[in-house]
């Protein structure tokens, strides 16, 4: 796991140390383990590590003997299996990311279709005069790239070509448009302009700073699926799950889970203590608030009946605004979710004790557990709707104009994601897994335990795992009124302390009570923004923020979310202290 950037000029010149240097710090916190340059031709790359795999003999850049050159960020899971099948090849060390070169060698641009893992990989072939960046086909880990009157740039985060000099930050408004109405931005292109995302599962090839080919490999399987009876799904789904979660452990340094007392995080930890011989270390938080439904109590039991290490975490008023600025600012490529709030505490947490963290992301998706999908499938008379068809600023009249194409990337994954005989749950799967995934759910926790030296896996989020599932027919998936239905079958038998089929309260961050409580003194500062005046009548900044309504309070929260990142990203300020603080802050 660790930060790359890198740069191809178009004058055939060595990118210059200066660019470099600025890669490489601006890219510090994703890498404190070390750094590594690679400087050929007109090509330059840096590497940040955080040591996972191969502690000793893993340090990148890594060669191979024709001069190819490769930095990735991620881990390759199948890495053991991909040498063993491999043997006319010598590998120098023990990394998992020494195989993707040889993979290179042997397969061109088709390498990554033999990857099992989460990776964002750059190769450099001096000898093609080309660069080559690949991404998993989930998009766990991010990668970005401008074209740039220097050259061709790429990098982990947006936030390390703008140090470099090579841009300056300009807002897209289209982009913004969807950051309001739906938290995240959607497709390739960023809320900057200029700065494009490598789609997940996407390869580029480029050469003399232009791409020149692209080739994509889909995260989910796009066949018929078996026929199968619960029972059968069941053991299908225990047999994946422990693989699954057993290469989602190869690590060299401890690692532990977040158990959010969900089904998603009691599966994993169901298959964690079957694997592992010491104890799992699981790392719950909850709320300060009374009135918000809280988990803990619930996770703490299911911890014990499995004989794992429970380390409970609090999040209260106090870090709300005083956490808020600082994840605002490491959210470059914004997302507006209050999830990040939780999962920015729990990483610093965890991060005392452990380097790695299995997560539950994903099993929503691949499983059907939101209630969109089930109203989806509603006819229109019982409450059915098309997904996300209504806008966070809707009927609010807050935004000076309102927003009419924000939903327009939306409905064109809708549209392409229907290939061949895909039912309607697996077109809203599939536009799911393609972009709300990876731009909001994925994007929080890369950027929330990045900060902290701490690794992200999901092992939901596997192409194994995602080829049989996805296949499963609907009814196994959402029967009897219940989502991730043959999820929670099998969690009821592997470990039933969970009460798979209970109803779960939720996971709800109090943050609309929070900001209504001090809504008489922030309103008045959020609006006096100019970001914010720029797009919002005054008065109605104020009145939102004063507002006990559910849906106000939500856009009140997205809008001090978007103010404390354009303050940071936009406008460049760098404040310590809290929220007020930051507001405050004159330019």
């Amino acid at each position: 796991m660790c930060g790359i950037a890198g740069l191809m000029t178009f004058d055939g010149k060595a990118p210059s140390q200066k660019v470099l240097d600025a890669f490489a710090d601006s890219l510090v916190h994703r890498g404190p383990d070390g750094e590594g340059r690679h400087i050929s031709g007109n090509v330059g790359m840096v590497q940040r590590r955080l040591a996972i795999i191969d502690l000793e003999t893993g340090d990148q850049p890594l060669y191979d003997s024709t001069g190819n050159a490769l930095i990735a960020n991620g881990e390759i899971y199948n890495y053991l299996e991909l040498r063993s099948t491999m043997t006319e090849h010598s590998f120098s060390t023990q990394s998992d990311c020494e195989p993707p070169l040889a993979l290179y060698r042997r397969d061109g641009m088709d390498f990554a279709a033999s990857l099992r893992g989460m990776y964002s990989i750059a190769i450099h072939d001096p000898v093609q005069e080309q660069l080559i960046l690949a991404r998993d086909p989930f998009g766990i880990k991010p990668l970005y790239f401008a074209e740039t009157t220097y050259g061709f740039a790429f990098a982990s985060e947006p936030q390390a070509i703008f140090a470099a000099g090579l841009l300056e930050p300009t807002l897209d408004d289209d982009r913004l448009d969807e950051l309001l109405q739906m938290q995240f931005t959607c497709g390739d292109t960023t809320i900057f302009k200029g700065i494009e995302r490598v789609k997940p599962g996407e390869t580029l090839l480029i050469r003399q700073g232009r791409i020149i080919e692209r080739t994509r490999l889909p995260a989910l399987p796009n066949a018929a699926g078996e026929e199968l009876s619960a029972d059968d799904a069941i053991k299908m789904l225990d047999k994946t799950l422990l693989d699954s979660v057993a290469i989602h452990q190869r690590s060299d340094v401890p690692y532990g889970l977040f158990l959010s007392g969900g089904i998603d995080s009691s599966a994993i930890l169901s298959v964690m203590a079957r694997l592992n011989e010491k104890p799992v270390q699981a790392f719950t938080i909850g709320f300060t608030h009374q009135g918000v439904s809280d988990e803990r109590a619930h996770a703490r039991d299911l911890a014990a009946s499995v004989g794992a290490e429970h380390v409970e975490v609090e999040f209260g008023e106090s870090d709300f605004w005083s956490t808020l600025p600082k994840i605002a600012a490491a959210m470059d490529d914004p997302a507006a979710d209050y999830a990040i709030l939780p999962t920015w505490k729990l990483a610093r947490e965890a991060a005392k004790s452990v380097k790695v963290i299995l997560s539950g992301e994903g099993g929503d998706e691949l499983f059907a557990g939101y209630g969109r999908y089930r109203r989806l499938l509603r006819p229109w008379w019982r409450g059915g709707r098309t997904i996300r068809s209504r806008g966070t600023f809707d009927q609010l009249k807050v935004l000076r104009k309102l927003p009419h194409a924000w939903r327009d990337s939306i409905a064109s994954l809708e549209a392409s994601g229907g290939w061949g005989a895909r039912t309607k749950l697996q077109i809203a799967q599939t536009t799911d897994c393609r972009d709300w995934l990876p731009n909001d759910l994925l994007m929080k926790l890369d950027r929330c335990l990045m900060a902290h030296g701490l690794e992200g896996r999901t092992p939901f989020l596997d192409r194994d795992v995602a080829a049989k599932v996805f296949l499963l027919p609907d009814d196994l998936k959402i029967n009897e009124g219940q989502g991730k239905w043959i999820l929670r079958q099998w969690l009821n038998k592997a470990i039933p302390q969970a009460k798979p089929f209970s109803r779960k309260r939720g996971f709800t961050v109090p943050v609309g009570q929070w900001i209504s409580e001090r809504g008489n003194q922030l309103g008045p500062m959020v609006s006096a923004l100019p970001a914010i005046s720029r797009i919002c009548q005054p008065d109605s900044v104020e009145r939102i923020f004063k507002s006990n309504d559910k849906r106000a309070g939500f856009a009140a929260w997205t809008l001090l979310f978007f103010a404390l990142w354009h303050r940071r990203h936009m406008e460049g300020i760098i404040a310590d202290g809290d929220v007020f603080d930051v507001l405050s802050t004159r330019h």
